[in-house]
């Protein structure tokens, strides 16, 4: 029985979806359920409002040239619900394209500047004939945590005020192959190029997201009966839990 209900708006989720990223939403309904919590979904698309109060986590996903188009026009009309979400401290996972569009423009393949919505700080340049494709492993210091995933990207992103990235590469190119940088956190929104999806390898990730949502709905005073990580993660070793092992 849930002892916690919450509902997440899954933007553009009919349009966006490279590389099976929607598996990050079936990482969230099946750890939620180890959680106490009853999380339902509803998808946000193009001509349809987002109403900030309604939801308690939006995961927004990434897609090809064709479609984030189709999202960057339509997302203009979002533009101020979203930031009010955003800086109302709402919790948010965007990955790829997701990502880009929250900042201020990203360029296209063929040269052109695609308008985000800049509710974040930063900008994604492109690349010439190349793209950065690969394992990644990055360290989040501020958590002491390590993440897994795999990249595959043409953008190269710059982050900017009152952003700090999701982690520090340890292998791979990252946000830019510059800085060091991979990802973006910003308030509770986290940020990623992450493929494969990022949550299916990095449960405490996935973890971080839902009890985060859970103390702004509730107050974290009231999550007397969450289970913690350590025991979700000794029932996934004992191959009680996981799909993902």
């Amino acid at each position: 029985m849930a002892n916690y209900t919450m509902h997440l708006a899954h933007l553009y989720g009919n349009l966006l979806n490279t590389y099976g990223d929607n598996g990050n939403l079936l990482m969230l309904k099946y750890l939620a359920k180890k959680m106490g919590i009853d999380l339902t979904t509803e998808i946000v698309s193009i001509h349809e409002a987002f109403i900030p109060e309604k939801y308690d986590l939006v995961f927004f996903g990434g897609g090809q040239d064709f479609e984030q188009l189709i999202v960057s026009e339509d997302i203009q009309d979002k533009k101020a619900d979203i930031t009010r979400y955003i800086e109302n401290d709402g919790v948010m996972l965007a990955i790829c394209g997701g990502y880009q569009l929250l900042g201020h423009y990203y360029m296209g393949a063929g040269g052109e500047k695609i308008a985000g919505i800049g509710a974040l700080d930063h900008y994604t340049l492109s690349q010439d004939n190349n793209r950065y494709i690969g394992d990644i492993v990055i360290h989040n210091e501020e958590f002491d945590e390590t993440y897994y995933g795999f990249e595959n990207h043409n953008g190269r992103t710059f982050l900017g005020a009152g952003e700090r990235p999701l982690g520090k590469v340890q292998q791979g190119h990252g946000n830019n192959n510059e800085d060091g940088s991979e990802g973006v956190i910003y308030k509770n929104v986290f940020g990623s190029y992450f493929h494969g999806p990022i949550l299916a390898r990095n449960e405490i990730l996935a973890y971080r997201l839902l009890k985060t949502a859970l103390a702004k709905k509730y107050g974290a005073d009231k999550l007397t009966d969450l289970p913690s990580y350590e025991r979700i993660a000794d029932q996934t070793q004992q191959g009680v839990t996981s799909p993902t092992h």
